[in-house]
């Protein structure tokens, strides 16, 4: 057995983790006990630990703490969602633990791995059993034990994720919510995946692979000659579908007539999409028939041919992220963040054009594209408070989610003063700005927000992505589904129905002012019948209307 790492060893273990928990994400998203659609524990501990695996493999570290180091700087930055942070958390404590090793065994590791824990512990307001936090504690645990018989570092990890698979097993008795559904606690079966994937790299077991379908990130020039290049742009994107069963065959049918080499991959969420072609917009254009478009690399395969069989750089997408990184590099040097000229500024999450353009209109320095399936990052969070030209910025996360990311901006921004108001909803975040005093103190200022968003009562409207038999409710994929701040208020097949339901509870109709917030997926005239149903049912509130343009929610209603 394996008996203690170098940094390499280190990095290949971290780059496996991620991996491994990539390879298994939909597992992990679909032990979600909601059934609302979501961006999901699995997908947001994914792409959380893939920022360190992307640092692991760019550069070389003499020492486990310089890599370490690097692992919980990048996560700190990438962490998404509460899952993401708690995450990041347990890796930064690690590389504490592991501060000044060169090499570690299976004692440094039990060390490292409970300094995590305490990190992680102590960020949490109110820690709950039958979380990632009670897996990761008693996994600490269960490595202390095992160093304590053999240090040996191959054996302390295997005993580390035996122990912890009793405890994830056990979190179903620990959590009421995960008792009634059946399942086990998604944020630690997470954590156990990525630990299960370091073992595996240190047994020399092979990393997970996709299937057949897997999709090239770009062109092999080395391996093709000119005669071969039938379409000049290696065309890859990624397209997050309009429904999860939508059918491509029409898109495989067109793409196959303007190209070759295509190769469609796809899951219930998205799908990738790689092809070369002539006419790269208009695979583009012809995808967006099928879902929104998230991401596309477009490179010119001859001229990269050309460059390669003159021995010069071969351009690629890949020099994109360099230029950016040395102009963000180049700001960061010359510039530094915006210099202050105002006392206080203010930063909102939403998705939607019409929301954003609301919270601007009310005063917002800058909107952070992001929400309920795409929680942004720390960094994306802490990015926009620097661009802001105020001395104290206020973040307006606007989903219970994002909180803890917003929160991790507050030690990173030295140069400004980051005030994170903890609004769960949209609603909320507009009624806490509604409420600022550009003239008045951060105190008098945070006193009043947060006095608002205790006032606000938020409803909102949007489909069960899974069958689910939850708190009483019998839910079938599909069914349109109404939530009473954050909880299963009713399902119904008839959208009028269950709006009429929401407009007669005690929340609409003891309140004086009511806005009805409809998504990118509601006609207009629609939105028009909702809203007659709120001023029949609320005769006593004033009913208005706004187009937010928002993904997911068909309908958010702020009760005030």
């Amino acid at each position: 057995m394996t008996k203690t790492i170098d940094a390499a060893a280190f990095q290949a273990m971290v780059i496996h983790g991620a991996a491994a928990i990539t390879a298994n994400k939909q597992l992990v998203n679909e032990l979600n006990v909601f059934p609302v659609p979501d961006g999901d524990t699995g997908t947001n501990m994914s792409m959380t630990i893939n920022t360190a695996a992307a640092e692991m493999r760019a550069k070389s570290f003499p020492t486990v703490a310089t890599a370490a180091s690097a692992v919980a700087s990048a996560l700190l930055r990438g962490a998404r969602g509460n899952s993401g942070v708690i995450l990041s958390l347990l890796f930064r404590g690690f590389g504490k633990g592991v501060k000044d090793k060169g090499e570690i065994d299976g004692r440094d590791f039990a060390i490292a791995l409970d300094y995590g824990v305490a990190a992680a512990y102590k960020a949490v307001m109110k820690p709950a059993e039958g979380t990632i936090l009670t897996v990761s504690r008693l996994s600490a645990a269960a490595a202390a034990a095992a160093a304590r018989e053999d240090d040996g570092l191959e054996y302390v990890l295997t005993q580390t994720i035996a122990q912890g698979q009793e405890a994830l097993a056990n979190t179903v008795d620990q959590n009421p919510v995960l008792k009634k559904a059946g399942v086990v606690d998604a944020g630690g079966k997470g954590f156990l995946l990525i630990l299960q994937g370091m073992l595996d790299e240190l047994q020399g077991k092979p990393m997970p692979e996709g299937g057949q379908d897997e999709v090239k990130e770009s062109a092999d020039f080395a391996s093709i000659g000119e005669e071969d290049i039938t379409f000049d742009f290696d065309t890859v994107f990624i397209v997050r579908k309009k429904t999860p069963d939508v059918d491509l065959t029409r898109l495989r049918a067109y793409l196959d007539s303007i190209g070759d080499s295509l190769v469609i991959g796809e899951d219930d969420e998205s799908f990738k999409v790689h092809v070369h072609t002539d006419t790269p917009g208009n695979a583009l254009n012809k995808a967006q028939e099928f879902g929104t478009l998230e991401l596309a690399k477009i490179e010119n395969m001859r001229t990269q041919y050309e460059d390669l069989a003159a021995g010069k750089h071969v351009q690629s997408t890949d020099d994109l992220d360099a230029i950016e990184a040395e102009l963000e590099r180049g700001e960061s040097a010359g510039q530094g963040p915006a210099e202050p000229e105002k006392e206080l500024g203010f930063v909102a999450v939403c998705a939607g054009e019409g929301l954003a353009a609301t919270f601007q209109d009310l005063g917002c320095d800058g909107v952070i594209s992001g929400g309920q399936t795409m929680n942004p990052s720390t960094e994306d969070i802490m990015k926009q408070v620097l661009r802001t030209p105020a001395r104290v910025v206020y973040v307006l996360p606007n989903n219970k989610n994002i909180i803890m990311a917003a929160e991790q901006c507050v030690p990173l921004c030295a140069d400004k003063k980051v005030v994170v108001i903890p609004t769960k909803t949209v609603p909320q975040g507009i009624s806490a700005l509604l409420s600022a005093m550009p003239e008045g103190s951060e105190e008098e200022n945070t006193a009043a927000m947060l006095e608002a968003i205790g006032h606000v009562h938020t409803s909102e409207i949007t489909y069960a992505a899974r069958d689910s038999d939850f708190d009483g409710f019998d839910i079938h994929e599909g069914d349109y589904m109404a939530l009473s701040e954050h909880q299963l208020f009713g399902t119904d097949t008839d959208l009028a129905a269950l709006l009429t339901k929401l407009a007669q509870d005690k929340p609409q109709q003891e309140a004086e002012f009511i806005t009805v917030i409809y998504g990118s997926d509601v006609a207009e005239a629609d939105a028009q019948k909702a809203l007659a149903i709120f001023q029949d049912q609320c005769p006593n509130a004033e009913v208005s209307l706004l187009d937010g343009g928002q993904p997911v929610y068909y309908y958010m209603i702020s009760a005030e």
